[in-house]
C-alpha cells in the first residue's frame, strides 16, 4: 500500500514539475495567443473605404506558426514593431505590456521584431513582463510590407483587417489606449 502511494505521489510530481519538459515557456510564444473572444465585444464600425492591413504569416519565438488574418478575423489586432536594442522601445515597452494584458482577449497585441537575436529578444520580452505574442521578422518583410522603417511603429487593424490607423514613430501606452477606444471600441 505504501509502495502504491509512493508511486502516485511521485508521478503527480512528475506531472506538476514538469511543464513544458522542465523548461520555462518561450517568452512571446504560442502560451501568449488570446482566448476565446469575449461574448458581448462591442467594436465600432469601419469607416468605407478603408485600406486593407497587410495580410502576413510568421513564426512565433518558440517556433509556432501564426497567420495574422487569422487573429484579425475575431477581434482587433494591434501591431508593436520593436526591437530588444531600441531605446524608445524599451523605455515604453513595460507600460505597453501591461496596456496589452489590460485588453487581453479583446484586443490582441501582436509584437513583430526585426533584427534581434532569440536569446536577447527572450531577455527583453522577460524584463518587460510581455505576455503577447512576438513574430520574429527575419527578414523584414513583413515591417516593411507596413512601411515599417524602424522599430516602434504601431498599426491598428479592425476586426475583419481593415488597417485603420499607423504611427511610424509609436505611441506611448496612454495615448495609444486613448487609440483604441477611439478606433476600435464601441
Amino acid at each position: 500500500m505504501r509502495l502504491v502511494a509512493a508511486l502516485l505521489a511521485a508521478a503527480l510530481c512528475l506531472a506538476a514539475c514538469d511543464s513544458g519538459g522542465g523548461r520555462e515557456a518561450t517568452a512571446g510564444g504560442a502560451g501568449t495567443l488570446p482566448g476565446p473572444v469575449p461574448a458581448g465585444l462591442a467594436l465600432r464600425p469601419v469607416p468605407p473605404g478603408t485600406p486593407s492591413a497587410p495580410v502576413f504569416t510568421g513564426t512565433l519565438t518558440d517556433g509556432t506558426a501564426l497567420a495574422a488574418a487569422d487573429l484579425w478575423a475575431r477581434r482587433p489586432v494591434v501591431l508593436l514593431f520593436f526591437s530588444s536594442w531600441c531605446t524608445t522601445c524599451a523605455q515604453r515597452q513595460g507600460a505597453l505590456s501591461e496596456l496589452a494584458r489590460g485588453y487581453r482577449d479583446r484586443v490582441v497585441f501582436v509584437g513583430v521584431v526585426t533584427g534581434d537575436e532569440p536569446d536577447e529578444l527572450d531577455a527583453y520580452l522577460r524584463a518587460h513582463k510581455s505576455e503577447f505574442p512576438v513574430v520574429v521578422d527575419g527578414d523584414g518583410t513583413i515591417s516593411r510590407s507596413y512601411a515599417v522603417r524602424e522599430p516602434g511603429a504601431v498599426a491598428l487593424v479592425a476586426k475583419g483587417g481593415a488597417l485603420l490607423r499607423g504611427w511610424p514613430g509609436g505611441l506611448d501606452a496612454s495615448t495609444l489606449d486613448i487609440r483604441i477606444r477611439e478606433l476600435l471600441l464601441g
